[in-house]
């Protein structure tokens, strides 16, 4: 099982609840570059880590990617070896459902933010409760977690991704889609790629955004994969 973690938090914050998993499966946890311990990056590209993913991958690996991991998973998905299954939580994808009220009111907010060029602490203030996290920030920011929030800040825009939905669809492996039920705005996104990539949906509530630390995901995850194999 590959897993590839989303904005702010690196592999070590994201997938803690999944160590577990690594009694069961082998598991690899990738943090994305620009992310500790790794150097920071002024420019983060979904396409360009779909590429640098793509690389570490075997045929029959699970890869499961969150938030903007998950749209960089879904553009690995289609580059890289055959998988035995695909999971993504709540990809920020929002381009793929323009013209929803809730995904044209978050990317109103948004947008007109990243464009006032925060500092760290005044964009993780603004973006995680935003997305559904209720993290208490520390004051000051702890290193790493300064760097993630950079890191964050220089990520291209994910609305702007073109999914290979032709591609997925098609692929023969399982896919399933994971919500949390709290945002309209990443609801509308997974019911669009419910239905184009013909999909499975889990949807597992209690923790916001945070998916990976919501009761029941590992099951859910894990029952999924079995299945899959």
């Amino acid at each position: 099982m590959v897993f590839v973690h989303g904005s702010v938090g690196n592999a070590q914050t994201t997938w803690s609840e999944q160590r577990v998993l690594e009694d069961s499966f082998e598991c690899v946890f990738l943090t994305r570059g620009g992310y500790p311990p790794g150097p920071p990056l002024e420019r983060i590209d979904f396409e360009v880590q779909a590429d640098e993913v793509a690389a570490e991958l075997r045929d029959g690996d699970h890869l499961v990617g969150h938030s903007y991991g998950g749209v960089v998973s879904m553009l690995t998905a289609a580059r890289g070896p055959v998988l035995a299954s695909l999971t993504v939580n709540e990809p920020p994808a929002f381009g793929i459902a323009r013209g929803r009220p809730a995904v044209e009111e978050f990317l109103a907010k948004i947008g007109p933010f990243r464009e006032t060029r925060p500092s760290p602490s005044e964009y993780l203030a603004f973006f995680l409760p935003l997305v559904g996290s209720e993290t208490r920030l520390p004051d000051p920011l702890p290193p790493a977690l300064e760097q993630g929030a950079r890191a964050a800040m220089a990520e291209r825009s994910p609305d702007k991704a073109a999914l290979p939905f032709d591609e997925l669809a098609a692929a023969p492996f399982p896919k399933l889609v994971v919500s949390g039920g709290h945002s309209a705005a990443f609801d509308a996104v997974c019911d669009v790629l419910e239905t184009r990539l013909a999909a499975e949906r889990a949807v597992v509530p209690g923790a916001g955004h945070s998916l990976p630390r919501a009761p029941g995901y590992t099951e859910a995850l894990v029952e999924f994969v079995e299945r899959a194999s």
